[in-house]
């Protein structure tokens, strides 16, 4: 497995794969690596004949500076996975090296990236298609894998790579959860022995609001879960919106779209950790 800090390098590599007609896929991702992460590398590896691991902490998506210093970064460890998973090449490029000059350029898809995360982190989505676009330009991938913990993202990702007209196929792949139902996540490392205990009931409620579903509204639904999860010390839901899967717009019944899913944001003990996930009512 090569690890490459600068964009020469990465280049010269992806230039060697593409002059053999070498399928290459990308898995982009901050580090901390966790089985999440494992499935999607492990995904590509099976499915291109070169993978790539882009690991970096990027700035400009935290709209919260003490997220972005706390946010927690195990390089070392995250490079031992990798090789064990048969990826072939990590890109971990230094803030300088991604932003030589400030990115000033700006991406905008309403309404799908208005809604949710995009009206609580202001800014967040922007930052995302600044670095996912600077890592197809670089690293031209034929495949790029992501997590559907991060459902919105991909809605947003999808758009951006369509608006650039970017020759790259984006594989969704499913949320893994620790045994307790907890979607992983590399925030769950800054949760105390007693979070964990507590974080698992967001699936665990989730889970429930299936059945619950089914005799009760989409007003009573979204109600249900609030303040089923608000009762538990501890946790505190910031927004829990039930919404087309391919629009991410809100929907007032259930019979408004075959693809319906439920995201929620809630943040987990005193520090606070800002927990997401979601769950598909129809599809």
């Amino acid at each position: 497995m090569i690890v490459v800090t600068t964009n020469a390098e990465l280049n010269k590599i992806v230039d060697s794969q593409r002059s053999q007609n070498k399928i290459i896929g990308l898995v982009p991702t901050m580090g901390a690596l966790h089985a999440g992460h494992a499935s999607l590398v492990e995904r590509s590896v099976r499915e291109n004949d070169f993978t790539v691991v882009s690991v970096f902490v990027n700035p400009t998506q935290f709209n919260d500076k003490n997220d972005l210093k706390n946010y927690p970064r195990t390089f070392d460890a995250d490079c031992d996975l990798l090789r064990s998973l048969g990826a072939d090449a990590v890109y971990a490029p230094s803030v300088e090296e991604v932003y030589p000059e400030p990115d000033t350029r700006q991406f905008s898809y309403p309404p799908i990236d208005t809604v949710m995360e995009g009206a609580k982190r202001p800014g967040h989505f922007n930052g995302v298609c600044q670095i996912v676009s600077k890592l197809f330009m670089m690293v031209r991938p034929d495949r790029a894998y992501f997590g559907e913990k991060d459902f919105q993202q991909i809605a947003v990702v999808r758009a951006m790579t369509e608006a650039l007209k970017l020759p790259v196929e984006i594989r969704p792949c499913p949320i893994v959860r620790e045994d307790s139902g907890l979607a992983l996540s590399s925030r769950n490392t800054l949760l105390t022995p007693d979070e964990l205990q507590i974080a698992p009931n967001i699936y665990k409620t989730l889970r429930e609001s299936l059945v619950y579903a089914q005799n009760n509204t989409v007003a009573e639904t979204i109600s249900f879960v609030i303040t089923t999860l608000n009762a538990i010390d501890g946790l505190e839901v910031e927004y829990y919106e039930i919404v087309d899967g391919r629009t991410l717009q809100p929907v007032s019944s259930w019979e408004d779209s075959n693809d319906i899913v439920g995201c929620i944001t809630v943040y987990c003990g005193h520090t606070p950790i800002r927990l997401i996930d979601n769950i598909r009512y129809k599809e």
